[in-house]
């Protein structure tokens, strides 16, 4: 084990770094996307179906097949680990947007006729009492959307992205067991990290809530 580590140990650490880079950028993509179209949706209820069924078609669209899709789109198609961003931001993109529509829509309307007899203007509103009261449910999304993300972004180094995916294909495609092993386990723990944190955090914005 220990000889393992040395001869793989910076490898390890390196593509660590880049599937933690990859995911981080995606998700700050997705939230920037997300949250304010899923406010948006609540206020024009109307574009809410087809772009709830857009996003869902993203979802569905097998990450291998997204990439390859992606591949001839200029600006993208030349810089693999744009193209993985690019291509993580739409996975991540369904459970913010749902969550943050739901979460908005779940507000007490009593809360809302208080806020409005108040006098609050739209923006006070939503600042105040709209986002605060769903932010469980928000956080619940960008927990999903993150974990979805950690997973999807090893496939990504079948583009040559980079990311942990990296030694699990090297160690399919040389029958290794400890490469592949090299690969998933710090994905996992990486997933499992997110999970952890961002459950502990939704827990806490549900008990003030």
């Amino acid at each position: 084990m220990s000889q393992f580590f040395q001869r793989y140990g910076a490898q390890i650490a390196r593509l660590t770094f880049e599937h933690v880079w990859l995911t981080g950028s995606a998700m700050l993509f997705a939230a920037a996307i997300g949250l304010p179209l899923g406010v948006f949706l609540t206020r024009r209820p109307g574009f809410a179906r087809p772009v709830l069924g857009v996003a869902n078609v993203l979802q569905t669209i097998p990450s291998l097949a997204l990439f390859g899709l992606l591949l001839p789109v200029p600006f993208l198609g030349d810089r693999a680990a744009r193209l993985a961003i690019v291509a993580l931001t739409g996975y991540a993109l369904l459970p913010i947007l749902r969550n943050t529509y739901a979460g908005i829509l779940s507000v007490d309307p009593a809360l809302i006729d208080v806020s409005n007899a108040l006098g609050m203007s739209g923006m006070q509103r939503l600042v105040k009492v709209e986002l605060p009261m769903s932010a469980s449910v928000i956080l619940a999304g960008l927990r999903t959307a993150t974990v979805t993300c950690v997973g999807v972004a090893t496939i990504a180094a079948a583009i040559g992205a980079g990311g942990l995916g990296e030694l699990i294909f090297r160690g399919v495609a040389s029958v290794d067991n400890g490469l592949v092993l090299a690969g998933a386990i710090p994905a996992a723990l990486l997933a499992l990290c997110a999970d952890g944190v961002l459950g502990f955090a939704e827990k806490r914005l549900a008990v003030r809530r």
